[in-house]
């Protein structure tokens, strides 16, 4: 497979408390597993930027971006393209005003989590989830606030990820990988492959824009197919 692999999703111990993956522990395992880029994603924050430079300047072989996971009112978004958390982005509709300002991207992040667990919902007083993926895109919010849905993460389960990509389907998004890892275990179990070769930030999130991308899976255990094949 041509162009780079890039796991779209992780979280370290630089920026994250329930991470137990070391920055170097990532990079070494990137390196294993032949993974050519990574999209540091902590939990509503960026690396500060001298850091992010030194760690680019260690590991000039992989591909090094640094987004966001942030928490908003509707969900886990992962973001590309902004310098920093702003204030009142917990409100998605903030969010997505401030990355249509700045030219950023946003993912809904393991958008069917949890969503086929009956328990889950009947916690909060709520009957089963049970709308088909055409209703379900049709009367979630949070799908008409978005650039694009994460269809393939690591720690989900595989109907929650194949739910997701039928959602992404009927929506006409490309759809998006990553592992979510929080260790060395999982990382590029799934990621996004892009056409072209990724070398700045900048080429990812132009190529993310204009959709020059796909989740793939398996890279973890030797080789990468496209999540959901080529339909």
């Amino acid at each position: 497979m041509s162009g780079t692999i890039i796991d779209m999703h992780l979280h370290t111990t630089r920026g994250a408390s329930d991470s137990n993956l070391s920055p170097s522990d990532l990079v070494a395992e990137a390196a294993r597993i032949g993974l050519s880029g990574i999209n540091i994603t902590e939990h509503d924050r960026k690396w500060e930027g001298n850091v992010l430079r030194e760690f680019r300047a260690q590991n000039e072989g992989l591909f090094i971006a640094n987004g966001m996971e942030v928490s908003t009112d509707l969900g886990h978004m992962i973001v590309v393209g902004l310098d920093a958390y702003y204030p009142g982005i917990r409100s998605l509709k903030r969010l997505r005003a401030i990355a249509d300002e700045r030219g950023a991207y946003v993912i809904c992040a393991h958008p069917f989590r949890y969503f086929f667990d009956p328990v889950h919902f009947r916690r909060q007083g709520l009957e089963p989830f049970s709308l088909t993926p055409a209703q379900a895109a049709e009367q979630m919010p949070v799908f008409g606030l978005v650039d694009d849905i994460e269809v393939a993460n690591g720690a989900c389960t595989a109907r929650e990820n194949e739910y997701a990509l039928a959602v992404a389907r009927v929506l006409g998004m490309t759809g998006t990988g990553g592992s979510d890892a929080h260790s060395t275990n999982g990382i590029a179990v799934a990621a996004t492959a892009f056409s072209k070769t990724i070398r700045e930030e900048p080429e990812m999130l132009e190529a993310l824009h204009r959709g020059a991308h796909h989740p793939v899976v398996g890279l973890n255990t030797g080789a990468a197919s496209r999540f959901g094949g080529k339909s």
